[in-house]
């Protein structure tokens, strides 16, 4: 009986499906397709594009004119004839017999894509957000996905598609497709050149003096960023590791009470210091940590807007000024120090992974590994982060440092990163489209992550604690980079370092010492907490870690030792050697 209905169903359907052709097919055959040359098809879609999905750029560019109306309208008109030029040698170049529609369709839908990211959360397609989008995880990319990014792609993108696909493209030779290309570029060339010449001085005082532009211009910087990408990972194949601490080595203070030293660092995701209660946010988004001796440096900046950028940069020697993440990817880092020392390195992720920074040490993905109601599908709450961190902490047979990587605060679904008991600011967020909530919703949903982040502090600091009478504990908090919530239209994160907010670039620097870590390494904290306004970054952060862990190398800059000016008069012996070292500072 079941195999008789399915039968019927299969035909049923069959014959739906013939219906269905015969009637879309008895539509299209009365309407009156036009036919097009391919080299006009790809100049048609090349102004759609220019007008249509660069509309930000052109509300960028147009106040940035001068004089009258028509001497603006000429401005924009002489670019607007330039970039049509561009994107028409763009498409001729990857267009061969038969290709067209599938190079102008791609280039379009594109174009929309990348339109709705620049107009909605205000962000550009840079080299360093095309690496930050290669190694993020499947469930970051599907947050980034909404109902408004498939009906703004669907509008801007997938109609003008059908109609290039309903139009018919006259047949040619290949001699007379090569003409009328030729023709094409030909007049565009005249037009270009005769507009931009009488209006060169405008458009080189506008590109001089506003070098962000560049980056909305749509798609043409993000297929430029997406190529010197893959043409980095190229030549990167067979780059050998640099060497940069084999000298590294621990020297032993002359206080030390017999005790391991183990550090917990905690990497924090998108989290901007403006949003800390303890850095003066009017909101009580640190209300635990607020009652805890600890010493935030409430002016640090990152050395980057994005994950990708921020993570290699901050756990490496090479300061902010003179950093590159190509000439960095195979040097030793921070845990490479480490090792070379002795101390013991783990590294713990709840995010989307290290960016290389890991890759040569002991390292457990929770969200993973992990088995527990902290997680729902590919994610966990960071709590998961503590599992077992006490045990690991009793068993440790050398000074250790434990890296904790939050998931954090990252967006757009910021509601995701917390517990229903920690979502207390209220009304909240509950959208992975920002745009579908107000600046309120928006900022509640956000703060409720922070609050949940003081929770995860607290937490670390507690097990910390419990542990203090075996070990010298500390634990230092840092985000890699901040986040903007609709100031000044942006969202999210990964504008260019020059571009960016304070929201994006100012970090939270948080850090708890045990009374015995102080008395061990010879560190004021009251000291410390005078310092606390001081500017720092993640410049500071290799070198502070080394000084608080006492390890010695050539690389150690004292200058970026946060703790450097805050200790005692004391005296160290350099490991292996009776040598001793007096150590003035400021107590």
């Amino acid at each position: 009986m079941s195999d008789f209905l399915n039968g019927n169903m299969v035909r049923d359907r069959s014959q739906f499906v013939v219906i269905l052709k015969v009637c879309l097919l008895s539509i299209v055959s009365r309407i009156k397709v036009p036919i097009v040359s391919s080299s006009w098809l790809m100049l048609i879609s090349s102004i759609y594009i220019v007008s249509i999905n660069n509309s930000l750029f052109w509300s960028k560019f147009y106040p940035l004119t001068s004089g009258n109306l028509a001497d603006k309208l000429f401005v924009c008109f002489s670019f607007a004839a330039f970039f049509v030029f561009v994107l028409y040698v763009l498409m001729s170049l990857f267009s061969v017999k038969g290709s067209t529609r599938y190079v102008v369709s791609f280039l379009i839908i594109l174009s929309s894509v990348i339109s709705y990211f620049m107009n909605d959360y205000g962000t550009v397609i840079s080299y360093s957000m095309v690496q930050n989008l290669v190694q993020t995880d499947v469930g970051e990319a599907f947050d980034l996905i909404s109902v408004n990014l498939l009906l703004h792609v669907f509008i801007f993108g997938i109609v003008p598609c059908v109609f290039i696909w309903l139009i018919k493209l006259k047949p040619q030779s290949i001699t007379d497709e090569f003409k009328n290309r030729a023709g094409v570029l030909f007049v565009l060339f005249v037009v270009t050149s005769s507009t931009v010449y009488f209006s060169i001085k405008d458009i080189a005082f506008i590109g001089r003096e506003n070098r962000e532009l560049r980056y909305y211009i749509n798609p043409v910087f993000p297929i430029m960023s997406v190529y010197k990408y893959v043409k980095y990972l190229n030549k990167d194949k067979n780059n050998k590791l640099e060497e940069v601490y084999s000298d590294a080595s621990l020297v032993t203070r002359l206080t030390d009470n017999g005790k391991k030293t183990v550090l917990v660092f905690v990497v924090g995701e998108t989290a901007r210091s403006v949003s800390f209660n303890l850095n003066g946010y009017e909101k009580n988004t640190t209300p635990l940590l607020n009652k805890l001796s600890i010493i935030s440096f409430s002016n640090t900046y990152s050395c980057g807007t994005a994950t990708a950028e921020s993570l290699p940069c901050m756990f490496s020697d090479v300061e902010h000024d003179n950093f590159n993440i190509k000439k960095i990817r195979h040097r030793e880092n921070l845990l490479d120090a480490l090792k070379y020392a002795g101390v013991d390195v783990l590294w713990r992720e709840n995010d989307s992974g290290c960016k290389g920074v890991c890759n040569r040490s002991e390292t457990e993905v929770m969200h993973v590994t992990a088995k527990s109601s902290l997680c729902h599908g590919d994610e966990c709450y960071d709590e998961v982060l503590l599992q077992g961190l006490s045990e690991r902490i009793k068993n440790i047979k050398n000074d250790t440092v434990i890296f904790l990587h939050q998931q954090g605060s990252h967006g757009p679904a910021y509601y995701k990163r917390t517990p229903e008991k920690f979502r207390k600011f209220q009304p909240e967020c509950t959208s992975k489209a920002l745009q579908e909530c107000s600046n309120q919703e928006i900022t509640n949903s956000y703060d409720n992550t922070i609050l949940y982040t003081d929770y995860f502090l607290a937490k670390v600091i507690d097990v910390l604690k419990s542990e203090s009478e075996t070990v010298n504990t500390a634990m230092i908090y840092m985000s890699d980079h901040g986040e903007s919530l609709g100031e000044s239209g942006l969202y999210l994160h990964g504008l260019p370092y020059f571009m960016a907010p304070d929201e994006q670039i100012k970090i939270p620097f948080i850090m708890w010492l045990s009374p015995d870590i102080q008395e061990t390494k010879s560190i004021s904290e009251a000291c410390l907490a005078s310092n606390s306004h001081n500017a720092y970054s993640h410049d500071n952060l290799v070198h502070s870690v080394m000084g608080l862990m006492d390890v010695k190398s050539k690389v150690y800059n004292k200058q970026l030792d946060v703790f450097s000016d805050c200790r005692r008069n004391d005296k160290i012996s350099v490991a292996g050697s009776a040598e001793e070292i007096k150590i003035n500072k400021k107590s």
